[in-house]
């Protein structure tokens, strides 16, 4: 077998020529052929026993081509990359030109390398890191939150339906008279100001008391996902049955021990600072990290090729598609939804493929020019810490090679992160408070179940 490498007109692309001897051409065929003999049929012969050279004579040679092609190649083409020390990062383009039994293979494999990367300045530069306070305000949007989450729905029946009611409907819609699919439901419960049904739908059911009958009439989105109903008029018969509000429990020290492990309200005002101060400090680390590289990412040169955007952006789809999946869809589902093709997906996720791509290339950068190296122990220690979330052995994780050479490529690059940061010149912001906090804590849960259940989603998450 021999390789012909050249470069093409096109930077960071090159152009393989193989052949390959007819003999190993021929030991692919007999290969394949070994593997689907059972399913060839010719007359006069028993199915699965039919010799080759009457497989090749009843249906022609050309039948084992394809898949001797791909039987031999992939094997070749990696080797070849390996010994010629080549870099792909895109499939590569197969021209084949000549392809015969009792002849030479021969093939060109056009692919896209791994750029040169023209580092800028990454040691002294200058960053500012966000920092955030904790304020009385942030406590007690917590604690607000946290009684919505511990609050209880009550029946009403003195007044009439307002935003934020939860009422329980029978509803029935048309269109010129005629009800359609999936426009029909009885008890369904529906939050006023949810805006989960058509707009105009919820601020006419507002002001209808319990028992009370109406028709509703209502328009669906020229864009709507269904196109027999968008743009269309349409009636909907409403019936209420019920109207429910949210009734919020006191917030003192019987509240606090009703929703966490504290016996007072300061205990429980105490931690959710401490918890605050701790997820601010990360928020902080976490945006001067992001601010550092994009900051030594902007001084750097690199020509990325379309290769390498284009599989990131796979990257991204296959992500979206698994968290969708969580949640009972699918990425097809979703794009019909919201009115987008998977075209105009690929589209809008260029630019953040685009941008993902080269902090990683800028990382890979730092991390040669300034010699980073990953120790034993901290491959060990995060094998450990795989092996841990994902019930594994960390014998059978020491065994996979692709997998400890991604843990070692993260490594070098949360390394180099550092590296970057530590030799700045970082001065803090004037602190900021934060006007809403996030929830952090259930109804009857402590620190040890809280954490459980974080393990557990972040094991999901994975």
């Amino acid at each position: 077998m021999s390789v012909k490498v050249e470069k093409t007109e096109n930077k960071n692309e090159l152009k393989l020529e193989f052949t390959i001897e007819a003999k190993v051409f021929q030991d692919g065929m007999n290969t394949v052929y070994k593997k689907n003999a059972k399913y060839f049929n010719v007359p006069g012969f028993r199915k699965g026993k039919v010799p080759m050279n009457m497989v090749e004579k009843f249906y022609g040679s050309e039948i084992f081509y394809e898949d001797t092609f791909n039987e031999i190649v992939p094997e070749i083409y990696e080797n070849a990359l390996k010994d010629e020390k080549i870099e792909a990062v895109s499939r590569p383009e197969i021209d084949i030109s000549q392809m015969e039994k009792g002849k030479d293979l021969i093939f060109t494999a056009v692919v896209q390398t791994k750029p040169e990367v023209k580092l800028g300045k990454y040691k002294g530069i200058s960053l500012e890191k966000n920092t955030y306070e904790v304020t009385d305000e942030t406590i007690e949007h917590e604690l607000e939150h946290m009684a919505d989450r511990n609050s209880r729905m009550v029946t009403v029946t003195d007044r009439a339906a307002k935003l934020e009611d939860t009422v329980v409907i029978d509803f029935c819609g048309s269109v010129d008279g005629k009800e359609f699919e999936g426009g029909k439901a009885e008890n369904h419960e529906l939050k006023l100001g949810s805006n989960t049904f058509i707009p105009g739908f919820e601020d006419q059911v507002v002001g209808m008391k319990t028992d009370e009958e109406k028709d509703i009439n209502v328009k669906f989105p020229d864009e709507y996902f269904s196109k027999d109903l968008a743009g269309k008029d349409a009636v909907f018969k409403v019936k209420v049955h019920e109207i429910k509000e949210k009734e919020l429990p006191k917030i003192d020290d019987e509240f606090a021990k009703d929703v966490s492990e504290f016996d007072t309200l300061k205990e429980l005002k105490a931690d959710i600072k401490a918890k605050q101060e701790e997820q601010n400090a990360q928020r902080s680390k976490n945006e001067l990290q992001e601010v550092a590289v994009k900051a030594v990412a902007d001084l750097t040169e690199i020509d990325i090729p379309s290769g390498m955007i284009e599989t990131e952006i796979d990257n991204m789809i296959q992500d979206m598609d698994n968290r969708l999946a969580y949640q009972g869809i699918h990425l097809e589902q979703y794009l019909k939804m919201v009115g987008k093709s998977m075209e105009d997906y690929r589209k809008e996720n260029e630019e953040p493929a685009k941008e993902s791509v080269k902090m990683r290339l800028v990382l890979e950068a730092v991390s040669k020019d300034a010699k980073i190296e990953v120790t034993d122990k901290e491959m060990e220690e995060k094998i450990k810490e795989l092996a841990t979330a994902y019930g594994r052995k960390e014998e059978e994780l020491m065994k996979n090679e692709e997998l400890k050479k991604n843990i070692e490529a993260s490594i070098k690059s949360e390394k180099s992160i550092d590296y970057i940061i530590d030799n700045a010149k970082v001065t803090e912001s004037s602190p900021k408070a934060e006007k809403e906090s996030k929830p952090k804590a259930e109804k009857k849960e402590t620190k040890k179940t809280t954490a459980k259940k974080t393990a557990k989603k972040e094991e999901e998450a994975k």
